[in-house]
């Protein structure tokens, strides 16, 4: 067992994505994000109810139609920053790509889903939300764990440069998987 001390002295004094992308490789416990500040976040692993939400989001693209090079979980990107949103959906043909580092950069990216975790939830409602329009990606939905799980909806405003509530409102997650996914 390694002390939070040598953790900490063995840090870089600045964390580059490629350091990012080191940690996370050799820590299966942890999920290791970096904000366009450079500020590192270390967070634990999903529990089973985070995985399973993912799952069944995954799930429900692939049944419409989405293929596996299109829909992926835990996909670094490089928007200033490593974040790695829960699942993120691409455009046909445009799979994730390595940007400035092994982190794939945003071109083709259609969306990126946040399941919002216990010690996630500035982050996920807040910066990300931010980080995420400002790179240019055209929907973010953020997934709350409440009583009925409600999918909260935004697509990127081009002239504002950020995210507004989608016209129909936040709605429960087993509304949405009974549609067809438009992201176009």
């Amino acid at each position: 067992m390694m002390s939070a001390g040598a953790v900490g002295a063995g840090m870089p004094t600045q964390v580059t994505l490629d350091d990012l992308a080191m940690m996370a490789a050799t820590d299966e416990n942890h999920r290791y994000e970096l904000s366009s500040e450079g500020v590192l976040s270390v967070g634990p692993s999903a529990d089973p109810e985070h995985a399973l939400l993912v799952s069944c989001m995954f799930a429900w693209f692939l049944t419409n139609g989405y293929g596996p090079e299109q829909v992926v979980t835990d996909c670094g990107i490089d928007v200033g920053g490593g974040r790695v949103p829960d699942l993120t959906v691409w455009a046909d043909g445009m799979p994730p790509r390595p940007a400035r580092s092994s982190y794939a950069g945003v071109a083709g990216l259609l969306l990126a889903v946040e399941v919002v975790s216990r010690g996630s939830e500035i982050v996920d409602r807040v910066i990300k939300k931010v980080e995420y329009a400002k790179a240019g990606i055209p929907r973010y939905w953020i997934i709350e764990r409440d009583t009925v799980v409600t999918v909260h909806r935004h697509v990127l405003n081009i002239d504002t440069g950020e995210y507004e509530s989608d016209e129909n409102g936040p709605q429960p997650i087993t509304w949405l998987l009974t549609t067809v996914p438009e992201l176009s």
